[in-house]
């Protein structure tokens, strides 16, 4: 067997890597293993378990968060078992572990009064701008989704917000000189593509920029040329700041739309199509957490309903066993 640097081995990885994934997951790959495997990893000949271990235990102490170290993993695991399958090295056979943590990951979503007021502050101050606010709490639409958002897209007859596309800005890894473009793409996952039906207030409130708008305009820009999302944070930042509403994340906006649709007694399979998640498990571990009255009323609601499904209560039933006893 060939025994190569895994920096080496890396290279063969990309080029052949590169031709399967979308270049935002390509970038993300080759950014991860620039800046963490390859400075740790790259002259090594073979990875050995406690190699990769000693390597989680440091990025953890580092200050990376768990899920990035991950995805770190992930794409190291990627480029062995690529090696492997080349000839090129031993299949990696590690069992990783990761320290446990007693606090889980809490979703930050806008109370249903905040909620409230911002919707209406954008009712009475409608702009191209304010209005993607609007959408995101009506749709659960990512910040890339919207940018990449164009008239063409909304269909007012229908009702109707078609997601087909997808905006971010991507480091250009394999040019010249690093640099980075704002791409448009399609959207996150294949289950990202999806129609998502408008409230009839966010139509009266759309319905009004409709006419003098070009269909290949993107929405929040009100031109040819879109929003990036980087820029649409900083308005998103002083819109709160003037409506007087504290501050949360862009992604809370998302977190909020689904939140208010689980709380409305919505069936999760509609809210994870709705937000384009690829499996409704991803739905279920954000958002749906019960609290002690809806664990309460679920076992009062099952006992009812035994109670009904025989002839008789359950004591009387209790008694005929003991009799039959």
């Amino acid at each position: 067997m060939k025994k190569l640097s895994f920096e080496q081995l890396s290279r063969i990885w990309r080029e052949e890597k590169k031709r399967y994934v979308k270049l935002s997951s390509y970038s993300s790959y080759v950014l991860l293993l620039d800046k963490h495997i390859l400075p740790c990893f790259g002259r090594k000949t073979g990875l050995s378990e406690k190699d990769v271990q000693q390597f989680v235990l440091s990025k953890l102490d580092e200050g990376l968060s768990r899920k990035s170290v991950q995805d770190t993993v992930v794409v190291l695991k990627m480029i062995a078992r690529f090696g492997a399958r080349q000839g090129l090295c031993e299949a990696p056979d590690w069992v990783l572990k990761y320290p446990t943590t007693s606090s889980a990951r809490k979703v930050e979503a806008f109370s249903a009064v905040d909620q409230y007021h911002i919707m209406s502050y954008i009712s009475r101050n409608v702009t191209p701008k304010s209005i993607g606010i609007y959408i995101c709490l009506s749709t659960g639409l990512r910040i890339g989704e919207l940018c990449a958002l164009q008239w063409k897209d909304i269909d007012m007859d229908k009702g109707v917000v078609s997601v087909t596309k997808t905006i971010e800005r991507l480091y250009l890894v394999d040019a010249p000189k690093r640099c980075t473009k704002l791409v448009i793409d399609v959207p996150k996952t294949e289950g990202s593509n999806r129609e998502i039906p408008m409230s009839d207030d966010l139509i009266s409130l759309l319905r009004p920029m409709v006419g003098g708008s070009d269909p290949e305009d993107f929405v929040l820009s009100g031109t040819r040329t879109p929003y990036e999302p980087r820029t649409y944070r900083n308005f998103y930042r002083l819109f709160l700041e003037k409506a007087g509403i504290p501050f949360l994340k862009f992604h809370s906006l998302r977190h909020t739309f689904a939140t208010r649709c689980i709380e409305s007694g919505c069936d999760y399979k509609t809210v994870s199509v709705l937000l384009g998640h690829s499996d409704i498990s991803t739905t279920l571990n954000l958002y749906v957490h019960p609290d002690y009255a809806q664990k309460k009323r679920c076992i009062n609601t099952m006992f009812s309903a035994l109670k009904k499904s025989g002839p008789g209560s359950i004591s009387s039933s209790r008694r005929g066993v003991r009799h039959r006893l």
